[in-house]
């Protein structure tokens, strides 16, 4: 991880960080979806629970990562990309 972080830096965190992001989301909604709050603390267990799958998938998270972030990279590189002027046609002036 310390690699990819200093070869593409903020890329490979942003990265981290909404795959980390969706996997808890997608947690705590597929627990919601089992389970029936009725209370903050009903809500605050299910946060809870959620987090300690989450952490728990952190080894599969950073191969992700790890996996993902160099083609991320590029395809930021590309989408950057200024595209080059057209050549002049005939009848334009010359430079």
């Amino acid at each position: 991880m310390k690699g990819a972080l200093a070869e593409y830096g903020g890329v490979a965190i942003t990265l981290y960080l909404i795959i980390f992001a969706a996997v808890l989301v997608g947690f705590a909604v597929a627990i919601s979806l089992g389970v029936e709050t009725e209370s903050t603390a009903g809500s605050a267990g299910t946060l809870a629970a959620a987090w300690l799958a989450t952490k728990l998938t952190q080894p599969l998270r950073i191969i992700a990562t790890l996996a993902l972030t160099p083609l991320v990279a590029r395809g930021l590189q590309w989408f950057r990309r200024k595209p080059e002027p057209a050549p002049p046609g005939p009848g334009s002036p010359p430079p």
